[in-house]
């Protein structure tokens, strides 16, 4: 049917709704119709805002992306709204927690009906409410050295939105191996930080030392973790992550983005 964007230029679009009952006619997944509608020059409706922000090619592309999550708690559980609604097609998604009382005040995947529930399989059934077209595999386990290759193999990303260094550490191994840039993020209190990390990059080193000789855990131990400060760096993570996939420019790559809210401060160290 026909659209228009925001700007006033035509399209046609498909509804959500025509999209399943193509799908279920053909006996072929929804991610398939929309990205054989957007080869066609027809836009699935429930892209129409990511237009002309984004491409039609640009959109296919996420749609046959794969990104890890590694810790769905706050960041986790934001990074995964925000890219299950941009399209990104394939979703793995690993934490071995569940949802406790202390989760309310930020983590959005976490209500009074979902307590002690597992973190990933809410992760993965939220993903699949938002968007049909989109992946997700839940793996309810904690990353550790023995698995960390194992479950971040054949992505195109991996996302660090955890709550311990020694834990990042080890995704940042993993990811080195596997040959996958690494987006990571941190919040402690209203102020929250973010990097990209590419295999040959400096990556964690210049900001916690050596994995034997570094902290264990970070400030959130102390200080804390507020919900503004979540919404920030998970947006900052996601706009990586998409950077990263469609090969854009202003990577925070061999750099620290710093953002404290309370100040009002947004500070960028580089370690090139």
């Amino acid at each position: 049917m026909p659209g228009t964007l925001p700007d006033g230029s035509p399209f046609i679009s498909l509804s959500v709704d025509t999209i399943g009952e193509l799908a279920d006619a053909f006996g072929i997944g929804i991610a398939q119709v929309e990205t054989t509608a957007l080869g066609e020059g027809i836009l699935p409706m429930r892209y129409a805002r990511n237009m002309k922000s984004l491409t039609f090619e640009d959109q296919v592309r996420l749609l046959e992306s794969k990104v890890t999550v590694i810790g769905l708690g706050g960041l986790g559980g934001a990074v995964c709204e925000g890219l299950a609604r941009i399209g990104i097609g394939n979703l793995t998604l690993i934490d071995g927690d569940r949802f406790e009382d202390s989760n309310l005040n930020r983590q959005f995947l976490c209500t009074e009906k979902t307590r002690l529930q597992s973190k990933a399989e809410m992760a993965a059934k939220r993903v699949m409410a938002v968007n049909k077209a989109v992946r997700a595999d839940a793996h309810h386990v904690m990353l550790d050295e023995t698995n960390a290759a194992t479950l971040i193999r054949g992505s195109d990303v991996a996302v660090d939105c955890l709550d311990n260094i020694r834990t990042r550490l080890i995704v940042e191994g993993a990811s080195r191996r596997e040959g996958l840039p690494l987006v990571s993020g941190a919040v402690a209190g209203t102020s929250g930080q973010v990097m990209t990390i590419f295999p040959s990059d400096k990556g964690f080193q210049p900001i916690y030392g050596s994995a034997e000789n570094g902290p264990k855990v970070g400030a959130e131990a102390s200080l804390g973790c507020l919900p503004q400060a979540i919404m920030m760096i998970a947006s900052v993570e996601c706009s990586e992550v998409i950077k990263i996939l469609l090969g854009k420019k202003g990577l925070l790559r061999n750099k620290l983005l710093f953002v404290d809210l309370m100040e009002n401060t947004f500070n960028i160290f580089s370690f090139s």
